[in-house]
C-alpha cells in the first residue's frame, strides 16, 4: 500500500429474522456472488457520491435482493480489508480495499420475497446462525457477523 491508495467506502445490510415463532435462533440473509472464493456475503456494495451511509444500504439491497427496508441503526462495527496484489492490478485508480459499514434494517412489510439479478448476484440463501460456517469461509467475516447478531440481540 501507498501513501496515495484509498479504501472505498461501502454499505451493508444487515437483516435477520427469526426462525421460528418458538426458536430464539436467528436467520441472516446472505447474497451469493458468482466467484469462487468468499462467495456468501451481506447485501453490500459502494457508497456512491452524495449517499449517506444508511442510503446506501438501502439501494444495494434492493439493487442486489429487491427488498425494501428501513435502516434502524448503523452499526459501531467495520469490516476493513486490503485487495489482494492479483486484483489490484486491474484497479489503476488507487483503490486498495474497502472499508464496509455496516446496517441493520428492518424489512417492511416482512413478507417481501427476495428476487436475485441472476448477473452480480446469483443466489441467496436465509441462513440460521448456527449454520454460518457452512456458507461464510473467511473466519473474519464471519465473526464480525456473528457480533452483527450479538449486537441486534442487545438492541
Amino acid at each position: 500500500m501507498n501513501k496515495n491508495d484509498v479504501f472505498r467506502q461501502c454499505a451493508s445490510a444487515f437483516i435477520v429474522r427469526p426462525m421460528s415463532a418458538l426458536d430464539s435462533e436467528l436467520e441472516v440473509l446472505l447474497v451469493h456472488k458468482p466467484r469462487k472464493k468468499d462467495a456468501w456475503q451481506l447485501p453490500q456494495g459502494g457508497v456512491e457520491e452524495g449517499e449517506t451511509t444508511e442510503q446506501a444500504a438501502v439501494r444495494e439491497l434492493q439493487e442486489e435482493a429487491s427488498l425494501i427496508a428501513k435502516p434502524c441503526a448503523v452499526s459501531a462495527i467495520e469490516y476493513q480489508y486490503e485487495f489482494p496484489a492479483s486484483y489490484r492490478r486491474f484497479r489503476p485508480d488507487g483503490v486498495c480495499g474497502q472499508n464496509i459499514h455496516f446496517v441493520h434494517m428492518a424489512l417492511t412489510p416482512e413478507d417481501q420475497i427476495v428476487q436475485v439479478d441472476g448477473n452480480e448476484i446469483d443466489a441467496y440463501q436465509w441462513v440460521p446462525e448456527s449454520e454460518l460456517q457452512q456458507f461464510i469461509r473467511r473466519q473474519e467475516y464471519r465473526e464480525i457477523v456473528e457480533q452483527l447478531i450479538e449486537e441486534y440481540r442487545q438492541a
